[in-house]
């Protein structure tokens, strides 16, 4: 079972006040959601049980914070998703629906009650992401590596897959994070170079490809894992182009989804991809090497990643015992 949780520590009421910075922009409309993007609505009992325990634990989900189209599938599984450092963003990402604004002060404490919940739960993968943290010297990096050190003490046979800000302008961060060794290190690129002023303004391409490099310069073991969203007015060759760049700083896994619009206020979608592009592009993923692919127009980049991450691992012993083979043939 995959966990990926968030504290939320938001009053009722504020929900009108989660994007300030998008307040004055346009609306864009929300286009009507083709077959393959409608679900139906949750009604499984382990649904409403998993919702229980989510309540019954003060935890509340990225799940429900970004609206999943997954949640009915994902909670009827007991898996539900893990965010650390609060439910304050400090970017304003135009397809994110995280609260952006100035977050609170860490919690001392919450290494601790993730990994008893970790443990308590009996998880046999846990995914932890955060919001972005400029604000904080590190950008959370220590909070991390003690979230990871925790969930080792408590719950020793979970693997554990973290998703990371990008750390811009914080040195010696991610070295801190890699030195905790989690089993998964994934950052998300989310869309193409030429889309990152208007998608995801406070990143930088270059910095999030250079991260994904240097963990595994530093920590050759540890997976590393990247996605993109599509349907936001990317080319095809620009999608060929990222797949190359995360290749040549040898990234695992790729995961491709379709973005679906939060508000009125968010990026339009500028188009709904077909199933059967997912399909073709996942074959060009595997053809470029990738370990493990995961795209279709529902995948997100925390989806099944509980059975991902134990094919992941068996991909790379296959490779491992291929390399050997023809090493000794020679």
């Amino acid at each position: 079972m995959s966990v990926r949780l968030m504290i939320d520590h938001r009053k009722k009421g504020e929900a009108a006040q989660r994007h300030p910075e998008k307040a004055h922009r346009p609306d864009n409309p929300i286009a009507r959601k083709p077959e393959w993007i409608r679900v139906r609505a949750p009604n499984h009992p382990t649904y409403h049980e998993t919702r229980k325990l989510m309540r019954d634990n003060r935890l509340v989900t990225v799940c429900e914070e970004a609206a999943c189209p997954n949640i009915g599938e994902c909670w009827s599984q007991r898996h539900a998703t893990m965010m650390i450092m609060g439910e304050i963003c400090t970017r304003a990402c135009a397809f994110c629906n995280v609260t952006t604004g100035l977050p609170h002060a860490l919690d001392a404490d919450e290494p601790q009650r993730v990994a008893d919940a970790v443990a308590k739960l009996g998880l046999r993968h846990v995914v932890i992401t955060s919001v972005d943290r400029d604000d904080l010297p590190d950008g959370g990096a220590h909070h991390f590596a003690r979230v990871i050190a925790a969930i080792r003490a408590a719950a020793p046979d979970t693997t554990i897959e973290i998703l990371t800000p990008d750390f811009l302008r914080k040195p010696g961060s991610l070295e801190v994070v890699v030195a905790a060794r989690p089993d998964v290190f994934n950052h998300n690129l989310e869309t193409v170079p030429r889309l990152y002023p208007s998608i995801r303004p406070g990143a930088r391409y270059y910095q999030s490809m250079r991260l994904l490099d240097d963990v595994k310069r530093l920590d050759p073991s540890i997976f590393t894992k990247s996605g993109l969203m599509l349907g936001l007015g990317e080319e095809r060759p620009e999608i060929l182009q990222v797949m190359d760049d995360l290749r040549i700083a040898d990234v695992d896994f790729i995961t491709l989804g379709q973005y679906l619009q939060p508000t009125v206020k968010h990026a339009a979608v500028a188009r709904f991809v077909m199933p059967g592009e997912f399909d073709d592009y996942a074959g060009m993923a595997r053809v470029k090497g990738f370990l493990q692919v995961s795209s279709s127009p529902l995948t997100r980049s925390s989806y099944h990643a509980d059975s991902d991450f134990a094919e992941l691992r068996a991909a790379r012993e296959q490779r491992l015992r291929t390399e050997r083979g023809a090493t000794e043939m020679k």
